[in-house]
């Protein structure tokens, strides 16, 4: 299988199946976001233990498979990670999409590499951007305010 393939099947899983739809159970940060020019939309949820970690984290919303991909992959990836590990995360994801860097963080596994580069092609596709990043900026946004 080719990695262009292996990327459109991870995408479509997680846009078909995506993990951590709903609200968290008690969660105490949140925001939303809204693409007008397509009517992408994401909530996301997260529960700051006291220790700054992210206990839970969740979305809901609705859109095109790479809004909704993207939700789901950061959900995934960052539920059970403290905030710096997460923001660290969140820009390397927003630099690989805006300047073609590749995610190297030793922290993540090689199958979280491949999940997180799976949105890499939008670089191809710029109305297809804002799709990709959106739920990724939404989380720095809940992460600065409470619920």
């Amino acid at each position: 299988m080719e990695l262009k393939e292996l990327y459109q099947e991870i995408i479509l899983d997680h846009a078909k199946n995506p993990r951590n739809m709903g609200k968290c159970n008690g969660y105490n940060h949140d925001a939303k976001a809204h693409n007008p020019l397509c009517g992408d939309k994401v909530h996301i949820f997260l529960k700051l233990d006291e220790n700054e970690n992210i206990s839970g984290l969740s979305f809901e919303g609705e859109g095109c498979a790479i809004s909704l991909a993207s939700a789901s992959i950061l959900t995934d990836i960052l539920k059970g990670r403290n905030i710096q590990f997460s923001k660290k995360v969140t820009d390397d994801f927003l630099n690989m999409i805006k300047s073609k860097t590749k995610i190297t963080l030793n922290s993540l596994t090689e199958d979280q590499i491949t999940t997180i580069s799976s949105l890499s092609g939008v670089q191809e596709f710029p109305m297809r951007i804002k799709c990709a990043t959106m739920a990724w900026h939404t989380l720095l946004s809940a992460l600065e305010k409470k619920a």
